[in-house]
């Protein structure tokens, strides 16, 4: 079942990715959406804010008109822009058209920028194309395709223009123009790279976190459908009441898997209670032993479930619990779990209905079958008892007295006893019971008894005792009648629910239809979905899907959330934040490189623009060998799989790697130290510039001396370098969003300082050289302004889309740690379906109904050539048994009794027996066998070459069950005796009964073991000759006991099995 979800989900996830608009949607409104709005506030601040700075320095509306009208035109367009952004259903239809617009109109802006109010420069309006083009990859609407390829078109664009117009126009004084634009070229392939690098790992981020809300609505679906599978399984074994504790203590044991201290009271959990005033029916089907010899596997399964289960539901009609099915005898118990005061009433007329169905069986057929029936009220002991193969049964002097009711009946009548009569309240005539008294047990304890008369049949209904004529009947074997006849009772098939797929977990394809929705239409299914939730699981599944998308939209993190702080992002649960932030990041070395490859192009800008000197390759040497250390600790474990076969000294290497990903503490510092170079290097070689003495004199004062071109125009490329180190922050996508602020807050005021205080006196120079005091330029053509201006820009975009981040690698730690939490959930009900299910059939039959292609109306049932069966009883336990209120009424002794059977139980677990099958206790009698799990008798070997081992297992283990009384009578100062039977031949097994379904076997084989237990010695294992000869060739020694007399078998010749060689031997 499980590796068929898993299938179904990889066939959904591929149809989420490739075909299904549903991830297109949830990618859509919770990244393009929110981050488009963002984009427009941005955008709309700057227009505001180089307004307010170009009035704020004292520049005149009529020297900078082209500019400033421009500015005031982008205000309107982008604040027309921002309305219809703002409905989410005009951004589903048309989210393609605005992002092209918006667009065209920054890439418009920029051009304006580079052409009004100055000089065009080689460096000019860099910061904004680059803007731009991280703008296309992390904010507009666009394929990862499309994306690269605006971004290039941008990039070479502005090459070409600046490239050409500046070499054509000559408007400056000098320079190398030729290295300033190769510089150009490098800082706008660099945002290529750094905005595609951008956009792959934070789409595949949002994949994870789209797939693992997918899984999660999966495992949520799969664990309300194994939880309800659960508890029909549970219910179907045991009553609610009892089931309720069992089921928590089995969780609890499941889950924790450490050692557990041993108990203090020495005593296993005892699951029994006591109850009053209930009635017990025990009814047995006389002539069904005779008729069972005929029939084949199938036909006697076949057979055993039909009856059994129309047995059931007149349990059922008249408010009776099965208890259990012991080869053909049922019975059961009325006013249980809850109190009934009819209860009398109930089980006579149960026994009444149960006499009239074989009734018509037997005159439909003509087979001579009947039915007996004993019913007797009191109080009983119901409950659990042992560790394996859990059937619920009942305990009681009151039960041994309805067992002879049944034993001391008249075939057809339902026997009841003084106490039943006395609460029937005279609505069922009796009449006395003669026979009644030929049972031991009833005359010993002289109970008065009678027998109830049908009222049906004082209308006819009765009058056919005797089978049909045989002119009325098919010539056919009995079996095949009866097989035939019972048929058409349609009895449910034991574990049809297990079978059943459950409808909670919708099929991929059932999914995959409502995903094949236009996108106009999205919204509108969801409430759609929503109201026709109830009709169908499989819509309300895909309705949570749906709602899924609404919950992964980053706008979100506004809102207040029980998971997550919407201030500090942290999360609610402070071991959820401890395990966040200890969390594994296998992507770190992917970081490291991002950032060595922003902090090699800032090499390469200064090393073409800039002053080269002493500590300008000092510093960089430095930083390079830290930076080539660091990637070789990053790849340590790719280099160590190129070099398997390398010198043994070098196979040390992954460890490198592993512990750069998985220790926070190595990692986090590491990480920001790398930042921090590159932010400093950015900068660091500005301050080792020769000083020109360059005074700081007024716009219309004369300069002189004039600082070297060089010095001059390579103060804006350090002002991109700087923000191309901002950049370096938004590399490590899984950086805390705090520790990032920090660093660019950092970085903002130190860069500020640097070009708006101590280095002005540089861009003072710059712009006086350029325009040799005749004019102003405008706010962007003066380094400082421009400088301090692109910075802002760049910081309040990344801390936007570092916290945007931070919220969805959160949200995918979320998902990821709720689905592996249902993933634990789900893998604890398997293990308990799988207990409980083992707890009443063995392993490999258990397999036969919970495997992906069995067939509901499938009836389990297999034949073995050679079984060997053992009955273990306690005869002594019977004398033991009182009850009285020093032993709560009976309740002590069955806490011993439940030590007992729990303690042979232990020994099943040992590998020695682990072909030991329990099949069932009966009071305390405790049955067995061995060779269930061997091929089945069609196809074993012939008899010269089978192999008799599991016979040789089967006395083992009967002598370890002798070991273990013993063991236990020493502790509780008793002396019982095990008196074992043991028997081995053919066999048939089956599952039989709907509601609650039950292993069992049957046969000779299994009837004469029994005999064997009950005609024998304590303290003895009595076997049959032919097992003997058998145990014989094993090396066992026999003692002959004689010939005895065996109720149904006539005249056996049995055997004792010697012990103490074995006990000696072990």
């Amino acid at each position: 079942m499980l590796e068929n979800s898993k299938t179904q989900l990889g066939h959904y996830r591929q149809r989420c990715e490739k075909e299904g608009p549903l991830y297109e949607t949830y990618y859509r409104l919770t990244q393009q959406y929110p981050v488009i709005l963002l984009l427009l506030l941005i955008v709309l601040a700057v227009c505001c804010a180089l307004i307010i700075i170009t009035f704020a320095t004292g520049r005149t509306f009529s020297d900078n008109v082209g500019f400033l009208v421009t500015i005031f035109c982008a205000l309107g367009i982008f604040s027309i822009l921002f309305i219809p952004v703002c409905i989410k259903k005009v951004v589903q239809k048309c989210m393609q058209i605005i992002g092209v617009v918006i667009w065209g109109c920054l890439v418009t802006l920029g051009y304006v920028f580079i052409f009004t109010s100055g000089l065009v420069s080689a460096w000019d309006q860099i910061y904004w194309t680059l803007f731009v083009i991280i703008s296309l990859y992390t904010m507009l609407p666009l394929s990862m395709k499309w994306a690269i390829f605006s971004g290039l078109s941008c990039f070479v664009a502005h090459i070409i223009v600046l490239s050409v117009y500046v070499s054509t126009a000559r408007q400056l004084p000098g320079g190398d123009i030729a290295l300033q634009m190769i510089a150009d070229a490098v800082i706008l392939l660099c945002g290529n790279v750094i905005g595609g690098y951008h956009k792959r790992v934070t789409e595949s981020a949002l994949k994870d976190t789209y797939h693992e809300a997918i899984n999660f609505i999966h495992s949520r679906l799969k664990l309300v459908s194994q939880e309800r599978q659960q508890e029909r399984l549970l219910l179907s074994i045991l009553p609610a009441y009892i089931a309720t504790e069992m089921k928590a203590e089995i969780i609890e044991r499941l889950k924790d898997k450490r050692p557990q201290p041993e108990n203090t009271n020495n005593f296993h959990n005892l699951y029994i209670k006591r109850h009053k005033d209930v009635s017990i029916l025990y009814a047995d089907i006389v002539g069904f032993t005779l008729l069972s010899s005929e029939c084949s596997p199938k036909e006697l399964v076949l057979m055993l479930n039909e009856l059994f289960g129309k047995f059931d539901q007149i349990a059922k009609d008249n408010d009776c619990m099965r208890i259990k099915i012991l080869g053909d005898c049922y019975y059961c118990v009325s006013g249980l779990p809850e109190f009934l005061t009819n209860h009398a009433k109930n089980c006579v007329q149960m026994g009444l209905d149960m006499c009239q169905a074989i009734r018509k069986l037997r005159k439909a057929t003509g087979v001579d079958i009947n039915m007996r029936v004993g019913v007797h009220s009191g109080n009983v002991l119901c409950g659990v008892i042992g560790l394996q193969k859990w059937q619920y049964d009942v305990w009681s002097h009151d039960v041994t007295l309805a067992n002879h009711m049944e034993a001391g009946g008249v075939p057809g009548r339902v026997h009841i006893t003084e106490a039943t009569l006395s609460h029937l309240e005279n609505e069922y005539e009796v009449e006395e019971a003669t026979l009644a008294q030929q049972d031991p047990y009833l005359k010993e304890n002289n109970i008065k008894t009678c027998l109830v008369i049908d009222p049906r049949a004082c209308d006819g209904e009765a009058e056919d005792l005797l089978p049909s004529k045989s002119a009325e009947i098919p010539k056919m074997r009995a079996s095949v009648r009866m097989t035939r006849y019972l048929e058409s009772w349609g009895a449910e098939k034991p574990f049809a629910h297990l079978s059943h797929r459950d409808s909670l977990v919708p099929e991929p394809h059932s999914i995959s239809r409502n995903m094949d929705l236009p996108m106009s239409s999205i919204s509108h299914t969801w409430s759609q979905e929503k109201s026709r939730s109830t009709r169908d699981t499989n819509e309300s599944s895909n309705d949570n899907i749906f709602h899924i998308v609404e919950e992964l939209n980053s706008q979100r993190q506004w809102k207040k959330s029980k998971d997550v702080n919407r201030i500090t992002l942290y999360f609610n649960d402070k071991a959820a934040e401890k395990e966040y932030r200890l969390s594994d990041l296998p992507s770190f070395k992917y970081y490291t490189a991002c950032c060595f490859f922003i902090f090699t192009c800032n090499f390469i800008v200064q090393i073409l623009v800039s002053h080269r000197n002493a500590a300008f390759g000092i510093s960089y040497g430095i930083s390079f060998f830290f930076f080539l250390l660091l990637l070789f600790m990053c790849f340590a474990g790719h280099l160590a799989r190129c070099i398997l076969k390398g010198p043994q000294l070098l196979h040390w290497l992954p460890s490198l790697s592993i512990a750069l990903s998985s220790r926070p503490w190595i990692r986090v510092p590491l990480g920001i130290f790398t930042i921090l170079i590159v932010l400093v290097m950015a900068v660091f070689n500005l301050f080792f510039l020769p000083d020109n003495n360059c005074p700081q004199n007024s716009w219309n004062s004369s300069l002189s001396p004039v600082p070297e071109p060089q010095m001059l125009y390579s103060l804006p490329y350090y002002m991109y370098c700087c923000i191309l180190g901002l950049l370096a922050c938004s590399a490590f996508l899984l950086m805390n969003f705090e520790a990032k602020l920090i660093l660019l807050s950092i970085a903002l005021v130190i860069y500020n300082v640097i070009f708006l205080q101590t280095h002005s006196w540089l861009s003072d120079c710059y712009v006086n050289w350029l325009y040799m005091n005749h004019s102003r330029p405008g706010i962007l053509k003066e380094p400082k302004l421009m400088g301090s201006i692109s910075l802002f820009i760049f910081f309040f975009t990344l801390v936007a889309l570092s916290r945007q981040n931070e919220y969805y690698c959160r949200l995918d730690f979320l998902w990821k740690r709720k689905f592996r939490l249902e993933r634990e959930r789900i893998e604890t009900m398997e293990n308990l379906n799988r207990v409980l299910l083992e707890n009443v059939l063995p392993a490999d039959v258990a397999q036969q109904f919970i495997g992906q292609n069995r067939r509901n109306e499938d009836l389990y049932y297999q034949s073995y050539d050679c079984v060997c069966v053992l009955f273990a009883s306690i005869p002594d336990f019977k004398e033991f048994y009182t009850e009285c209120d020093e032993n709560h009424e009976g309740l002590e002794c069955l806490r011993l009794l439940n030590e007992i059977i729990a303690d042979f139980d232990e020994l099943l677990s040992k590998p020695k027996f682990s072909s030991v099958e329990k099949i069932k206790t009966i009071g305390s009698a405790y049955m067995a066998a061995t060779g269930l799990n061997a091929t089945s008798g069609q196809e074993n070997p012939q008899d010269g070459d089978r192999n008799y081992n599991h016979i040789g297992i089967m006395v083992e283990f009967a002598i370890a069950l002798i070991g273990k009384l013993d063991l236990i009578n020493k502790h509780s100062f008793n002396n019982f005796k095990l008196r074992i039977g043991i028997n081995h031949g053919p066999v048939v097994a089956g599952v039989i009964g709907a509601q609650k379904p039950q292993y069992d076997i049957w046969g000779n084989t299994v009837n004469v073991a029994s005999r064997m237990d009950s005609t024998g010695v304590l303290g003895k294992i009595q076997v049959t000759e032919e097992t003997t000869k058998v145990l014989e060739k094993l090396g066992y020694k026999c003692e002959r006991r004689g010939v005895i007399k065996v109720k149904g078998k006539g005249q056996l010749c049995t055997y004792f099995v010697s012990t103490d060689m074995a006990r000696s031997g072990s």
